[in-house]
């Protein structure tokens, strides 16, 4: 039996497991491979204190495949496969870590020794069939959420009130280390000793974010790229339509990051589209397919020299490069002297993000796939070194939004969120949309978060209508 240090300590008691099958309005493209569906995996965990009372949270994270295991060998049905058959092991372990006590500890305590030895285990006859680390962090995300969710439903608190002292025994510098720099006379400074994730989130977190549209390497722009396939659902189909009906204000353009003149060519299209109706913002995501510096360098110097004003609506390039940042080991800071350069993919916790930083990154893209307690160490670190923040989507809908957007609230982005579920399935989230139709319909160009309230992550899941699939 874990031992407790405080009274406010859990363990975690047991575990289910439910997938919910979404079917996508329209395709959506990741790098080479475009998917039409998606599987969400839902799981409730129960945790127990040291007097025995007990509460249950709830996490849910997309399975995108295609997004955290890219492969031109395996069928998505092979990786899909997989990654089930990783979850049904987590769901096995979650039930056993050792641990008790704030749910950042519990979850720490798996992510930093019990999941890189499953993985390995996993992964010892697979070859080059081996699952990657992203696509375990996917798996072990909505484990995570959920006991962040049944720790604040047990103490009736707002997970985001628990962040500090007053329940987490460890702090920061247990878990993270500063950089250090080559010699004495440039070491940074820093300490994360007596410190915790509130030092670093936002104080009075805002209920109301400016959200960022994606534009898929299939989406179309105009009328003029409509084939006839689209689906006529009432809902906007073409980039134009969406900025009119949701008053849209960033984009985030999806580019292929093999072939320079599409990628030129559509960020000149979206650009003017831009410029037109008066947007904002614009970033640029190569969705890790670039193998090279001067090939992002080269687009962005032509669209300055030649489109100024599209280029200064860029405000930051997505992960253009493969999200493998230990083997591709690229020198990137000549990108990052045009813009700012985040990592996505390859932020699979703040020690890569470390690694990122030496190697020219100058900003993070967080995602709660990745786990909440990784998602926050990761916040934690690049706060302390200057380094800017975004969250982005996974195409989040039903419950996986609701930690998604909380999140952002409480990161201090550069700009508001990435939400996208609502282009690609509206319909799937609709019995939480009835309960918080702020956060899964934009309206003039944001999300409103004002009806998340009560314990963990505010769900208010007694007043969500929805008929859950049996326990696997």
């Amino acid at each position: 039996m874990p031992s407790f240090r405080k009274p406010t300590d859990v363990r975690v008691e047991s575990v289910d497991v439910h997938y919910l099958p979404v079917q996508m309005r329209m395709p959506l493209k990741f790098g080479p491979e475009s998917v039409t569906s998606v599987t969400c995996v839902r799981v409730a965990v129960t945790v127990v204190d040291a007097d025995g009372k007990s509460a249950t949270g709830w996490g849910e994270t997309p399975l995108s495949v295609t997004w955290a295991w890219p492969s031109a060998t395996m069928t998505y049905a092979d990786r899909y496969d997989a990654m089930t058959q990783f979850c049904a092991e987590i769901a096995s372990a979650w039930k056993s870590i050792p641990v008790a006590g704030h749910p950042m500890e519990i979850g720490h305590a798996f992510l930093d020794s019990s999941m890189h030895q499953m993985l390995d285990s996993f992964n010892a006859n697979r070859g080059d069939q081996s699952m990657p680390h992203l696509a375990a962090l996917i798996t072990a995300s909505a484990f995570d959420i959920a006991t962040h969710d049944a720790y604040g439903q047990l103490h009736d608190v707002d997970i985001y009130d628990t962040y500090n002292s007053t329940y987490m025994s460890d702090d920061l510098a247990t878990y993270l280390t500063p950089e250090s720099g080559p010699t004495p006379e440039s070491a940074t400074g820093l300490s994360f000793e007596g410190q915790f994730p509130s030092d670093y989130l936002v104080a009075d977190a805002p209920t109301s974010l400016p959200v960022w549209h994606l534009v898929g390497g299939l989406d179309p722009l105009e009328q003029s790229d409509l084939s006839g396939s689209e689906p006529d659902d009432g809902y906007p189909v073409t980039l134009r339509q969406w900025i009119a009906e949701d008053g849209l204000t960033c984009l985030k353009v999806k580019l292929r990051g093999n072939d320079a003149a599409w990628d030129f060519d559509r960020l000149v299209r979206v650009g003017e589209m831009s410029l037109e109706l008066g947007i904002d913002a614009l970033s640029a995501d190569f969705n890790c397919t670039a193998q090279e510096a001067q090939y992002v360098n080269d687009i962005l110097d032509q669209l300055k020299q030649q489109h100024p004003a599209i280029s200064d609506l860029i405000i930051y390039v997505e992960q253009p490069f493969p999200y493998d940042l230990e083997k591709y080991q690229i020198d990137v800071h000549s990108v990052s002297q045009r813009k700012p350069l985040f990592l996505d993919e390859s932020a699979h916790d703040w020690r890569f993000v470390a690694l990122g930083k030496r190697l020219g990154w100058t900003g993070v893209a967080l995602k709660t796939c990745k786990t909440q307690t990784g998602a926050l160490l990761s916040l934690c670190w690049a706060k302390a070194h200057g380094m800017p923040l975004m969250v982005q989507d996974l195409t989040n809908p039903m419950l996986a939004q609701i930690p998604h957007v909380r999140l952002a609230a409480h990161a201090g982005t550069i700009m508001g969120v990435e939400s996208n579920g609502m282009q690609f399935y509206p319909d799937a989230s609709a019995p939480e949309a009835k309960v918080h139709p702020g956060i899964y319909r934009r309206r003039d160009g944001k999300l409103d978060l004002s009806t998340l309230s009560g314990p963990g992550f505010g769900y208010r899941l007694d007043e969500i209508e929805r008929t859950l699939p049996p326990a696997e």
